[in-house]
This record gives structure tokens, sequence and C-alpha cells, in this order.
């Protein structure tokens, strides 16, 4: 199956081919953030899966943890979407965000991470398996 996505502006648009690794809902203080939402969903791909038509201006984040590890968050730079973020301790994978995709109405998570992070408010009755990292 082959996903088709765009940015807000259209500047910026993808095609993602085959089945993701997995739909994830990551709860992290910086998916917060970036995301300007309690969460932030995203399929889970091998970057060769993703191609990307137009240029995506990318910020450089430091990791929660302390040993150096980060992940780079592409965005469009004239709408400020975000679009993938490459998980470098994970080297060939992305974390393309669904919100950015043409079609939505069929996506489900499979899995929560960063729980420690989770608003209070939250409950996703959906998600079947959880995964805690502290």
């Amino acid at each position: 199956m082959t996903r088709t996505g765009r940015c807000l502006c259209g500047d910026v648009s993808y095609e993602l081919s085959g089945d993701p690794i997995a739909t994830v809902v990551c709860h992290c203080d910086h998916c917060q953030r970036q995301s300007g939402g309690a969460f932030s969903l995203n399929m889970v791909a091998h970057e060769s899966q993703l191609s990307i038509d137009g240029t995506l201006q990318t910020y450089v984040e430091t990791g929660e943890n302390d040993d150096g590890t980060y992940v780079n968050r592409k965005f469009c730079g004239t709408c400020g979407s975000p679009i993938v973020s490459e998980l470098v301790a994970t080297e060939g994978v992305v974390a393309v965000k669904v919100g950015t995709l043409d079609d939505r109405s069929d996506i489900a998570p499979a899995a929560e991470v960063w729980c420690v992070d989770k608003q209070p408010w939250v409950e996703l009755a959906s998600i079947q398996m959880s995964m805690d990292r502290e």
C-alpha cells in the first residue's frame, strides 16, 4: 500500500510505500511540545519507504537521555508542519506524522510510548499494547 501526505501549505509532499513497522502514540514531553498537543501519532517505517518532494528544514534535538542521542525533526520551512522525525538511535527508521497523511481514516495506533509523560486526562481505549519507558 502507498500512502500520500503533505504539509499544511502544500510545499512539501511525500509518499510512504509498503506497510509501516507500527503506528505509535508518543507521549514524551518533546512530542507534546512539537505537536502542540498531548501526544504525537506516528507511523514508524524504514527510511527507504519514504519519498519526499520538497525541501524540509531540520531541527536537531537532543534526546531525553544524557547520552547524546538525538532526533532530527523535519518540517516544512514555509508553514512549519512537522512531517517526519529521523530516529537517530535506530538508524534508518523514521516516524511520519500521521496528521500529515492525506487519508487518516483507517489509522489506529497499536502502542503507546513514553507513558511516564502522558497527560493524566488522556485515555486511548483503542490501544491494545502499552510500553512504558522511564
